[in-house]
Formats: structure tokens, sequence, C-alpha cells
């Protein structure tokens, strides 16, 4: 009996959150070991799917850079990056396409699918969701077909989510060439959710959040606002990968989304504490 009052009272603790994103659209950057272990799989596409079923309308965007690394390896391709994006030759995007919007879009589709949701793949080509230019490096060293979104077309997305379904998305984007271009993950979240004015934008990642001291979990920020950015950056806090996550928040609060997450994938569902509890998780990036 105790057991079933406690079950009772979570799903009160969570009614409020219901009623307040009924309708709302949430983008949900997938990365991480919220992509790699089995169990985590599990947890978070239970989580999406449960958004579905409450009336939000989640939408997933994916990486999938660990699996790019494996099958650029098995053909004998080697691995480069430069300032924190992968060199894309022209043999490498047709890997990094074959591979995103392959292998790993379909499979999160399937692990949707499993959990009782109606999830369909999409890339940043289909119905020309997103279109982007060549990235521009700070040194002006070419690093092939990697974009710059320019415009995102979310119809497709809104049309998607109006049937009741669950838009995931592969960062491959097109232009007015029909070229093909690998967008960073982050940035393509970040544009999606300032384009869709999605209530909020979730980075589910492999750390707690935004860490004072990299090393140290306990050094955890739970909240910064977009006056800060530029002094953490420049103390360092801020940097490798989470710059573009940032920045993504950013760019998204600018657009009209009312908040970004940036929280542990690696924390059994995750996302449901993040939006369906009092406490929450990560770090809170606000305006």
């Amino acid at each position: 009996m105790e057991q079933s009052i406690q079950k009772a009272s979570v799903l009160i603790e969570a009614l409020p959150y219901i009623r307040a994103f009924e309708g709302k659209t949430v983008v949900i950057k997938y990365g991480g070991s919220a992509m790699n272990d089995p169990v985590i799989r599990r947890n978070t596409a239970e989580d999406v799917v449960l958004m579905k079923y409450v009336g939000m309308n989640p939408v997933v965007v994916h990486g999938g850079g660990p699996a790019i690394n494996r099958t650029l390896k098995q053909l004998g391709l080697e691995s480069k990056f430069h300032e924190g994006l992968r060199v894309t030759t022209d043999e490498v995007i047709a890997v990094v396409e074959m591979v995103l919007a392959g292998s790993v879009n379909k499979d999160l589709v399937n692990l949707l699918n499993s959990a009782g949701g109606n999830a369909v793949g999409l890339t940043g080509k289909d119905a020309n969701l997103l279109h982007a230019k060549k990235v521009e490096t700070s040194d002006g060293a070419d690093i092939g077909h990697v974009g710059q979104v320019i415009q995102v077309n979310c119809q497709i997305i809104q049309v998607l989510s109006s049937a009741g379904m669950i838009p995931v998305i592969a960062p491959i984007a097109t232009d007015s060439r029909a070229g093909t271009w690998n967008v960073n993950a982050d940035t393509a979240a970040g544009e999606i959710a300032a384009a869709l004015k999605a209530e909020k934008l979730v980075f589910l990642t492999d750390t707690p959040g935004l860490l004072a001291n990299k090393d140290d979990p306990a050094t955890l920020i739970h909240q910064i606002q977009s006056s800060e950015v530029a002094g953490l950056t420049e103390r360092g806090v801020i940097s490798g990968g989470m710059i573009p996550k940032i920045n993504a928040c950013m760019k998204a609060l600018d657009s009209g989304v009312n908040r970004t997450h940036i929280i542990d994938g690696r924390v059994p569902h995750a996302l449901l504490l993040e939006i369906f509890t009092d406490k929450g998780l990560g770090t809170l990036v606000s305006r």
C-alpha cells in the first residue's frame, strides 16, 4: 500500500507540468550514453513516448559521432577534426550520411516505436527541412562538407507532430544546388528549436551539466543567464563540447524558446525528472 501511495504522489506532482506543457513542443538533442547504454536507451525512449501520450510534441535531433568513427575505421578512413568539427571530405560525407540517415536514425525510430510510439525518421534533406552553407573556419581552413544552417523549413515537423507522430531528425542538410552538408547536431537542435519556437530545448549529455570545474561533478552550475555566457567562456568554464550546446541554447532563447536545459543523460528517466518534477536536473540556461 505504501508503494502505491508513493506512486500516486508522483503522479500528482507531475499533474501541473502535464497541464502546462500540453500541446507544447520540446526539442530533445539525443546523444552520449543515452544513445549507447541499452538500459538508458530504453528509459529515454519510454520518456519520449510518454511525453507524446500526455499531449506534448517531442522532436528528437540526434548525433552519431562514435558510430561514424567506427565505420570510418572499418573502411580505412581517418577521423580528423578541426576547431571541434569533423573534417568532411567527399568520401567522409558519404559515410556520415549513410550512418546518420541510415543505421543510427532508423535504430532510434525502431527504439521509439518498440516503446509504443509512432516515430518517423527524417534528415534535413526531407521537405527541405535544413538548408546550409559551408562553414568558414577562423583560420580559413577548408574542412569540406561541414554546414552552417541558414534556414529551417519546419512545416514537415509540424505536420508529423499534428498527426500524432514523433519526428526523429538526422543533422544532414542540403542547399539550393542539392548539396549535402554535415551539421553539428547540437547546432541543428538549437536551430530547429528556434524555428519551432519550442517551449523547451533539452540536451542529453554525458555530464551532470555545466561544471565550474570540469573534473568535479560537485561544482555543477544549476542556472546561468545569457548575460553570463561571455564571462564563463573567457574563464574557460564553457569550453570544448559545451560551446556548441551553450551557443545553441542562446540561439533558441533569442528566437523565443522559453527554457533550455543541459542535463545528464546517464540518469535513468532523466527527461521525465527534468520536465515533470519539482527538482529538475542539470543546468538551466535562461535569458
